[in-house]
């Protein structure tokens, strides 16, 4: 890397993917998901050139870019120096059928619902939930580290993590948050034994210092690290 220019990386939301079974269909169907949702992302940024499986859907679908001469020459050119990424939770899924999906059902950026005949968004029975349906899994997150790690071998930096809830404002103005105490906290012991795995991790950065909206349930869903995180995770 040129020492005069600063550093860069890519940032998506990356997670691990689990097989809703053991079954061959539910597996390929976890394929499928990582290939679209994560190594299509990052593959094009580290390696310039589109991941197949995810690239042969598109092409399916009638959905792949227009490229001219010389475009895939400058996406090899710009390799990044690290991968930035946002982990949240993990995904389950399992087959799709073209007759077992509702075409109607809606979710967020956290809840698979599926795309006909690729896959269809499972629940984890072993996972824990937030207030609004998001999967908690620190170990997922450990093992989303490992994948990012021995694919790409590249520096990680966590850009986004953390947990989103009904916060109370309570009496002296207090915010007892003892479940984002909680999860962050797991969350960074996983992070700290992914180093052990041998994971270069360069950077973790919670989710968030100041409040903001949630593009799904506005206001009412809080992000904000409140003073008793801070104390307590020091």
């Amino acid at each position: 890397m040129d020492k005069n220019l600063s550093p860069i990386g890519p940032a998506p939301n990356i997670t691990s993917v689990y097989p809703a079974s053991s079954k061959p269909e539910d597996v390929l169907a976890a394929s499928n998901f990582s290939s679209i949702c994560n190594w299509l992302y990052l593959d094009a940024a580290v390696f310039g050139r589109y991941n197949s499986v995810a690239w042969s859907y598109m092409e399916e679908k009638g959905y792949t870019p227009t490229i001219q001469e010389g475009d895939m020459e400058i996406l090899k050119s710009g390799k990044p120096d690290f991968i930035a990424f946002n982990y949240y939770s993990t995904s389950t899924v399992g087959e799709s059928k073209n007759d077992d999906f509702d075409k109607n059902s809606v979710g967020d950026q956290q809840i698979a619902i599926g795309k006909l005949g690729v896959y269809r968004g499972a629940s984890n029975p072993y996972l824990e939930k937030t207030q609004f349906g998001w999967e908690i899994d620190p170990i997922g997150f450990r093992n989303t580290l490992r994948e990012l790690n021995d694919r790409y071998n590249l520096p990680l930096m966590v850009t986004e993590n953390g947990l989103g809830a009904y916060d109370k404002l309570e009496e002296g103005d207090v915010v007892n948050d003892d479940y984002r105490i909680d999860f962050l906290r797991k969350h960074i012991e996983q992070a700290k034994l992914a180093i052990t795995d041998g994971v270069n991790l360069i950077g973790y950065c919670p989710w968030s210092a100041i409040d903001l909206v949630s593009t799904h349930q506005g206001i009412s869903k809080r992000y904000v690290l409140s003073m008793s995180i801070e104390m307590n995770l020091i």
